[in-house]
Protein backbone atom coordinates (compact mmCIF):
# COMPACT_ATOMS: atom_id res chain seq x y z
CA UNK A 1 0.00 0.00 0.00
CA UNK A 2 1.43 3.45 -0.90
CA UNK A 3 2.89 5.45 1.98
CA UNK A 4 0.62 8.43 1.29
CA UNK A 5 -2.52 6.31 1.69
CA UNK A 6 -1.13 4.65 4.82
CA UNK A 7 -0.49 8.04 6.39
CA UNK A 8 -3.97 9.30 5.54
CA UNK A 9 -5.61 6.12 6.84
CA UNK A 10 -3.43 6.24 9.95
CA UNK A 11 -4.50 9.83 10.59
CA UNK A 12 -8.15 8.87 10.19
CA UNK A 13 -7.63 6.02 12.64
CA UNK A 14 -6.07 8.53 15.06
CA UNK A 15 -9.30 10.56 15.33
CA UNK A 16 -10.61 8.15 17.95
CA UNK A 17 -7.48 7.93 20.14
CA UNK A 18 -6.96 11.70 19.95
CA UNK A 19 -10.53 12.48 20.97
CA UNK A 20 -10.15 10.10 23.92
CA UNK A 21 -6.54 10.49 25.09
CA UNK A 22 -6.01 14.21 24.49
CA UNK A 23 -8.41 15.33 27.20
CA UNK A 24 -7.61 12.69 29.86
CA UNK A 25 -5.29 15.05 31.84
CA UNK A 26 -8.07 17.67 31.85
CA UNK A 27 -10.58 15.57 33.83
CA UNK A 28 -9.92 17.31 37.18
CA UNK A 29 -9.96 20.80 35.59
CA UNK A 30 -13.18 20.04 33.71
CA UNK A 31 -14.83 18.73 36.86
CA UNK A 32 -13.98 22.02 38.58
CA UNK A 33 -15.18 24.10 35.62
CA UNK A 34 -18.55 22.36 35.47
CA UNK A 35 -18.99 22.15 39.25
CA UNK A 36 -19.09 18.35 39.34
CA UNK A 37 -16.81 15.36 40.05
CA UNK A 38 -14.53 13.24 37.86
CA UNK A 39 -17.08 10.40 37.78
CA UNK A 40 -19.55 12.69 35.96
CA UNK A 41 -16.84 13.90 33.57
CA UNK A 42 -16.15 10.23 32.75
CA UNK A 43 -19.68 10.11 31.34
CA UNK A 44 -18.31 12.08 28.40
CA UNK A 45 -16.16 9.05 27.57
CA UNK A 46 -19.08 6.62 27.89
CA UNK A 47 -21.20 8.86 25.63
CA UNK A 48 -18.35 8.93 23.12
CA UNK A 49 -18.20 5.12 23.09
CA UNK A 50 -21.98 4.98 22.59
CA UNK A 51 -21.68 7.28 19.58
CA UNK A 52 -18.81 5.25 18.11
CA UNK A 53 -20.76 2.02 18.49
CA UNK A 54 -24.05 3.25 17.00
CA UNK A 55 -22.61 5.49 14.27
CA UNK A 56 -20.58 2.75 12.63
CA UNK A 57 -23.74 0.77 11.84
CA UNK A 58 -24.89 3.74 9.74
CA UNK A 59 -21.63 4.31 7.88
CA UNK A 60 -21.09 0.65 6.95
CA UNK A 61 -23.91 0.17 4.41
CA UNK A 62 -23.60 3.79 3.24
CA UNK A 63 -19.89 3.24 2.45
CA UNK A 64 -20.76 0.05 0.55
CA UNK A 65 -23.46 1.81 -1.46
CA UNK A 66 -22.06 5.29 -2.15
CA UNK A 67 -18.31 4.66 -1.92
CA UNK A 68 -15.72 5.46 0.72
CA UNK A 69 -15.07 9.18 0.13
CA UNK A 70 -18.52 10.77 0.53
CA UNK A 71 -19.40 9.33 3.97
CA UNK A 72 -15.84 9.98 5.08
CA UNK A 73 -16.00 13.68 4.19
CA UNK A 74 -19.37 14.00 5.94
CA UNK A 75 -17.97 12.35 9.08
CA UNK A 76 -14.91 14.61 9.23
CA UNK A 77 -17.09 17.73 8.86
CA UNK A 78 -19.36 16.54 11.68
CA UNK A 79 -16.36 15.80 13.93
CA UNK A 80 -14.96 19.28 13.25
CA UNK A 81 -18.21 21.07 14.15
CA UNK A 82 -18.80 18.91 17.23
CA UNK A 83 -15.26 19.58 18.49
CA UNK A 84 -15.93 23.31 18.26
CA UNK A 85 -19.19 22.81 20.17
CA UNK A 86 -17.28 21.01 22.95
CA UNK A 87 -14.79 23.86 23.19
CA UNK A 88 -17.65 26.33 23.67
CA UNK A 89 -19.68 24.14 26.05
CA UNK A 90 -21.13 26.18 28.95
CA UNK A 91 -22.58 23.14 30.75
CA UNK A 92 -21.83 19.44 31.20
CA UNK A 93 -24.97 18.53 29.24
CA UNK A 94 -23.75 20.62 26.27
CA UNK A 95 -20.37 18.86 26.47
CA UNK A 96 -22.03 15.42 26.44
CA UNK A 97 -24.01 16.29 23.31
CA UNK A 98 -20.84 17.59 21.66
CA UNK A 99 -18.94 14.42 22.55
CA UNK A 100 -21.71 12.30 21.04
CA UNK A 101 -21.46 14.35 17.85
CA UNK A 102 -17.68 13.93 17.82
CA UNK A 103 -18.13 10.17 18.00
CA UNK A 104 -20.72 10.08 15.21
CA UNK A 105 -18.29 11.97 13.00
CA UNK A 106 -15.08 10.23 14.04
CA UNK A 107 -16.38 6.70 13.54
CA UNK A 108 -16.64 7.32 9.78
CA UNK A 109 -12.84 7.19 9.61
CA UNK A 110 -12.72 3.91 11.51
CA UNK A 111 -15.23 2.17 9.23
CA UNK A 112 -13.78 3.52 5.99
CA UNK A 113 -10.15 2.83 6.98
CA UNK A 114 -10.79 -0.89 7.48
CA UNK A 115 -12.90 -1.03 4.31
CA UNK A 116 -10.19 0.67 2.21
CA UNK A 117 -7.57 -1.78 3.50
CA UNK A 118 -9.88 -4.66 2.52
CA UNK A 119 -10.47 -3.03 -0.90
CA UNK A 120 -6.76 -2.76 -1.65
CA UNK A 121 -5.19 -5.77 0.12
CA UNK A 122 -5.33 -9.55 0.23
CA UNK A 123 -5.84 -11.08 3.74
CA UNK A 124 -2.15 -11.50 4.70
CA UNK A 125 -1.31 -8.08 3.24
CA UNK A 126 -4.29 -6.67 5.15
CA UNK A 127 -2.85 -7.97 8.44
CA UNK A 128 0.47 -6.30 7.59
CA UNK A 129 -1.32 -3.05 6.67
CA UNK A 130 -3.24 -3.07 9.95
CA UNK A 131 0.06 -3.52 11.80
CA UNK A 132 1.59 -0.60 9.90
CA UNK A 133 -1.46 1.56 10.64
CA UNK A 134 -0.90 0.92 14.32
CA UNK A 135 2.53 2.53 13.96
CA UNK A 136 0.84 5.72 12.73
CA UNK A 137 -2.18 5.68 15.04
CA UNK A 138 -0.02 4.51 17.95
CA UNK A 139 1.80 7.83 17.95
CA UNK A 140 -1.47 9.48 19.02
CA UNK A 141 -1.65 7.84 22.48
CA UNK A 142 1.99 8.76 23.07
CA UNK A 143 1.69 12.41 22.10
CA UNK A 144 -1.96 13.06 22.99
CA UNK A 145 -1.75 13.03 26.82
CA UNK A 146 1.50 15.04 26.68
CA UNK A 147 -0.03 17.55 24.29
CA UNK A 148 -3.24 17.57 26.31
CA UNK A 149 -1.32 18.36 29.50
CA UNK A 150 0.48 21.30 27.88
CA UNK A 151 -2.65 22.59 26.12
CA UNK A 152 -4.41 22.45 29.48
CA UNK A 153 -1.60 24.44 31.05
CA UNK A 154 -1.42 27.03 28.26
CA UNK A 155 -5.07 27.58 27.35
CA UNK A 156 -7.30 25.59 29.69
CA UNK A 157 -9.43 22.60 28.77
CA UNK A 158 -11.30 24.34 25.85
CA UNK A 159 -7.99 24.61 23.94
CA UNK A 160 -7.91 20.81 23.70
CA UNK A 161 -11.15 20.74 21.72
CA UNK A 162 -10.07 23.72 19.62
CA UNK A 163 -6.99 21.71 18.63
CA UNK A 164 -9.26 18.82 17.56
CA UNK A 165 -11.28 21.28 15.47
CA UNK A 166 -8.19 22.44 13.58
CA UNK A 167 -6.79 18.89 13.25
CA UNK A 168 -9.99 17.55 11.67
CA UNK A 169 -10.22 20.56 9.35
CA UNK A 170 -6.73 19.90 8.02
CA UNK A 171 -7.54 16.23 7.46
CA UNK A 172 -10.60 17.13 5.44
CA UNK A 173 -8.22 18.69 2.89
CA UNK A 174 -5.87 15.67 3.05
CA UNK A 175 -8.70 13.25 2.28
CA UNK A 176 -10.24 15.42 -0.44
CA UNK A 177 -6.98 15.78 -2.36
CA UNK A 178 -5.11 12.61 -1.40
CA UNK A 179 -7.51 9.65 -1.15
CA UNK A 180 -9.12 8.26 -4.29
CA UNK A 181 -12.28 6.17 -4.34
CA UNK A 182 -11.39 2.47 -3.78
CA UNK A 183 -14.82 0.83 -4.10
CA UNK A 184 -15.61 -0.72 -7.47
CA UNK A 185 -18.77 0.52 -9.20
CA UNK A 186 -19.73 -3.15 -9.68
CA UNK A 187 -19.81 -3.90 -5.92
CA UNK A 188 -22.43 -1.50 -4.52
CA UNK A 189 -25.35 -3.30 -2.81
CA UNK A 190 -28.56 -1.40 -2.13
CA UNK A 191 -29.14 0.14 1.29
CA UNK A 192 -32.30 -1.95 1.64
CA UNK A 193 -30.14 -5.09 1.95
CA UNK A 194 -28.12 -3.74 4.91
CA UNK A 195 -30.22 -5.35 7.66
CA UNK A 196 -30.07 -8.77 5.98
CA UNK A 197 -26.30 -8.53 5.54
CA UNK A 198 -25.83 -7.60 9.20
CA UNK A 199 -27.97 -10.58 10.24
CA UNK A 200 -26.00 -12.99 8.04
CA UNK A 201 -22.71 -11.77 9.52
CA UNK A 202 -24.05 -12.24 13.06
CA UNK A 203 -24.78 -15.88 12.17
CA UNK A 204 -21.33 -16.48 10.67
CA UNK A 205 -19.12 -18.16 13.31
CA UNK A 206 -15.73 -17.41 11.68
CA UNK A 207 -16.48 -13.70 11.44
CA UNK A 208 -18.10 -13.41 14.87
CA UNK A 209 -15.46 -15.24 16.89
CA UNK A 210 -12.58 -13.39 15.24
CA UNK A 211 -14.37 -10.05 15.64
CA UNK A 212 -15.03 -10.82 19.32
CA UNK A 213 -11.39 -11.84 19.83
CA UNK A 214 -10.19 -8.42 18.72
CA UNK A 215 -13.14 -6.59 20.26
CA UNK A 216 -12.58 -7.99 23.75
CA UNK A 217 -8.82 -7.40 23.50
CA UNK A 218 -9.29 -3.74 22.64
CA UNK A 219 -11.95 -3.46 25.35
CA UNK A 220 -9.18 -4.37 27.79
CA UNK A 221 -7.24 -1.38 26.48
CA UNK A 222 -10.20 0.91 27.09
CA UNK A 223 -10.50 -0.41 30.63
CA UNK A 224 -6.88 0.73 31.02
CA UNK A 225 -7.68 4.12 29.45
CA UNK A 226 -10.62 4.61 31.81
CA UNK A 227 -8.71 3.57 34.93
CA UNK A 228 -5.23 4.98 34.30
CA UNK A 229 -5.90 8.69 35.06
CA UNK A 230 -7.05 7.84 38.60
CA UNK A 231 -4.25 5.30 39.19
CA UNK A 232 -1.39 7.37 37.81
CA UNK A 233 -2.46 10.88 38.86
CA UNK A 234 -4.48 10.40 42.06
CA UNK A 235 -3.43 7.03 43.49
CA UNK A 236 0.31 7.46 42.88
CA UNK A 237 0.47 11.28 42.80
CA UNK A 238 1.94 11.86 39.32
CA UNK A 239 1.44 15.46 38.09
CA UNK A 240 -1.17 15.77 35.28
CA UNK A 241 1.38 17.31 32.88
CA UNK A 242 3.63 14.24 33.41
CA UNK A 243 0.82 11.73 32.97
CA UNK A 244 1.58 11.51 29.25
CA UNK A 245 5.07 10.09 29.82
CA UNK A 246 3.65 7.04 31.61
CA UNK A 247 0.72 6.69 29.24
CA UNK A 248 3.04 7.13 26.26
CA UNK A 249 5.42 4.41 27.44
CA UNK A 250 2.64 1.85 27.09
CA UNK A 251 1.64 3.27 23.70
CA UNK A 252 5.28 2.91 22.58
CA UNK A 253 5.12 -0.77 23.50
CA UNK A 254 1.95 -1.07 21.43
CA UNK A 255 3.75 0.39 18.41
CA UNK A 256 6.81 -1.82 18.90
CA UNK A 257 4.77 -5.01 19.12
CA UNK A 258 2.69 -4.03 16.08
CA UNK A 259 5.86 -3.86 13.99
CA UNK A 260 7.03 -7.17 15.46
CA UNK A 261 3.70 -8.67 14.39
CA UNK A 262 4.28 -7.42 10.84
CA UNK A 263 7.61 -9.27 10.76
CA UNK A 264 6.13 -12.49 12.16
CA UNK A 265 3.52 -12.47 9.37
CA UNK A 266 6.35 -13.21 6.93
CA UNK A 267 6.63 -16.70 8.46
CA UNK A 268 3.18 -17.46 9.88
CA UNK A 269 -0.37 -16.58 8.74
CA UNK A 270 -2.53 -14.42 11.03
CA UNK A 271 -4.86 -17.26 11.96
CA UNK A 272 -1.88 -19.22 13.37
CA UNK A 273 -0.40 -16.25 15.23
CA UNK A 274 -3.66 -15.73 17.13
CA UNK A 275 -3.27 -19.08 18.89
CA UNK A 276 -0.13 -17.99 20.74
CA UNK A 277 -0.60 -14.24 21.08
CA UNK A 278 -3.94 -14.59 22.88
CA UNK A 279 -2.27 -16.82 25.48
CA UNK A 280 0.47 -14.20 25.99
CA UNK A 281 -2.25 -11.59 26.49
CA UNK A 282 -3.90 -13.77 29.15
CA UNK A 283 -0.60 -14.24 31.02
CA UNK A 284 0.14 -10.49 31.02
CA UNK A 285 -3.30 -9.55 32.34
CA UNK A 286 -3.06 -12.14 35.14
CA UNK A 287 0.38 -10.77 36.06
CA UNK A 288 -1.23 -7.33 36.24
CA UNK A 289 -4.04 -8.64 38.45
CA UNK A 290 -1.56 -10.29 40.81
CA UNK A 291 0.43 -7.06 41.11
CA UNK A 292 -2.74 -5.04 41.78
CA UNK A 293 -3.70 -7.48 44.55
CA UNK A 294 -0.27 -6.87 46.10
CA UNK A 295 -0.98 -3.09 46.06
CA UNK A 296 2.64 -1.87 45.77
CA UNK A 297 3.57 1.49 47.27
CA UNK A 298 5.33 2.55 44.05
CA UNK A 299 3.86 2.79 40.55
CA UNK A 300 6.75 0.98 38.84
CA UNK A 301 5.83 -2.65 39.76
CA UNK A 302 2.41 -2.02 38.24
CA UNK A 303 3.81 -0.42 35.09
CA UNK A 304 5.67 -3.56 33.97
CA UNK A 305 2.64 -5.90 33.59
CA UNK A 306 0.57 -2.96 32.38
CA UNK A 307 3.11 -2.39 29.61
CA UNK A 308 2.84 -6.05 28.57
CA UNK A 309 -0.96 -6.12 28.74
CA UNK A 310 -1.28 -3.09 26.44
CA UNK A 311 1.55 -4.00 24.06
CA UNK A 312 0.34 -7.54 23.36
CA UNK A 313 -2.99 -6.19 22.09
CA UNK A 314 -1.00 -5.11 19.02
CA UNK A 315 -0.31 -8.80 18.36
CA UNK A 316 -3.98 -9.75 18.66
CA UNK A 317 -5.92 -6.93 17.01
CA UNK A 318 -4.45 -6.77 13.45
CA UNK A 319 -4.56 -10.54 13.00
CA UNK A 320 -8.10 -10.93 14.34
CA UNK A 321 -9.25 -8.00 12.16
CA UNK A 322 -7.71 -9.51 9.02
CA UNK A 323 -9.29 -12.90 9.77
CA UNK A 324 -12.70 -11.36 10.40
CA UNK A 325 -12.61 -9.26 7.20
CA UNK A 326 -11.35 -12.11 4.97
CA UNK A 327 -13.90 -13.15 2.37
CA UNK A 328 -16.04 -10.02 2.78
CA UNK A 329 -14.65 -7.81 0.01
CA UNK A 330 -18.15 -7.36 -1.46
CA UNK A 331 -19.43 -5.97 1.86
CA UNK A 332 -16.31 -4.64 3.55
CA UNK A 333 -18.15 -1.57 4.85
CA UNK A 334 -20.83 -3.60 6.63
CA UNK A 335 -18.29 -6.09 8.01
CA UNK A 336 -16.05 -3.25 9.21
CA UNK A 337 -19.02 -1.43 10.78
CA UNK A 338 -20.32 -4.46 12.64
CA UNK A 339 -16.84 -5.33 13.91
CA UNK A 340 -16.25 -1.76 15.06
CA UNK A 341 -19.65 -1.55 16.74
CA UNK A 342 -18.99 -4.75 18.66
CA UNK A 343 -15.61 -3.41 19.76
CA UNK A 344 -17.00 -0.20 21.20
CA UNK A 345 -20.08 -1.75 22.78
CA UNK A 346 -17.77 -4.06 24.72
CA UNK A 347 -15.35 -1.16 25.36
CA UNK A 348 -18.22 0.91 26.77
CA UNK A 349 -19.16 -1.93 29.12
CA UNK A 350 -15.61 -2.43 30.38
CA UNK A 351 -15.05 1.31 30.83
CA UNK A 352 -18.28 1.60 32.82
CA UNK A 353 -17.31 -1.42 34.94
CA UNK A 354 -14.02 0.20 35.92
CA UNK A 355 -15.97 3.21 37.18
CA UNK A 356 -18.70 1.17 38.89
CA UNK A 357 -16.17 -1.06 40.69
CA UNK A 358 -14.04 1.91 41.79
CA UNK A 359 -12.63 1.26 45.28
CA UNK A 360 -9.59 3.52 45.49
CA UNK A 361 -7.12 0.88 44.20
CA UNK A 362 -5.93 -0.50 40.85
CA UNK A 363 -7.96 -3.70 41.32
CA UNK A 364 -11.05 -2.71 39.28
CA UNK A 365 -8.99 -1.93 36.19
CA UNK A 366 -6.77 -5.01 36.59
CA UNK A 367 -9.73 -7.30 37.26
CA UNK A 368 -11.60 -6.14 34.17
CA UNK A 369 -8.48 -6.52 32.02
CA UNK A 370 -7.84 -10.05 33.36
CA UNK A 371 -11.44 -11.00 32.57
CA UNK A 372 -10.86 -9.72 29.02
CA UNK A 373 -7.76 -11.94 28.86
CA UNK A 374 -9.79 -15.06 29.68
CA UNK A 375 -12.53 -14.20 27.18
CA UNK A 376 -10.03 -13.44 24.40
CA UNK A 377 -8.50 -16.90 24.72
CA UNK A 378 -11.96 -18.52 24.69
CA UNK A 379 -13.06 -16.57 21.58
CA UNK A 380 -9.84 -17.36 19.72
CA UNK A 381 -10.27 -21.06 20.54
CA UNK A 382 -13.85 -21.02 19.23
CA UNK A 383 -12.68 -19.23 16.07
CA UNK A 384 -10.08 -21.95 15.50
CA UNK A 385 -12.73 -24.65 15.93
CA UNK A 386 -15.05 -22.89 13.50
CA UNK A 387 -12.30 -23.19 10.85
CA UNK A 388 -12.83 -21.91 7.33
CA UNK A 389 -9.57 -19.92 6.97
CA UNK A 390 -6.51 -21.34 5.23
CA UNK A 391 -4.12 -18.37 4.89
Amino acid sequence: MPLKILLILGGLSAFGPLAIDLYLPAFPAMATAFGTDIEHIQLSMSVYFLGLASGQLFYGPVADRYGRRKPLMFGIALFCLASLACALAPTLEWLLVGRFGQALGGCAGMVVTRAVVRDLCKPIDAAKAFSQLMLVMGVAPILAPLAGGWLLKLGGWPSIFLFLTVFSGLFAFAVYFGLRETLSVHERPALSTAWGRYMRLLREPVFMYHALTGGIAIAGMFAYIAGSPFIIIELYGIAPEHFGWFFGANAAGFILFAQFNSRMLRRRPPVKLLQRTTLIYLLCTFWLLGTALWQPESLWPLMLPLFGSVAVIALVLPNSSACAMAGHGHQAGVASALMGTMQFVIAGITSALVGLLHNGTALPMAGVMATCGVLVVLMARQARRAGGLHF
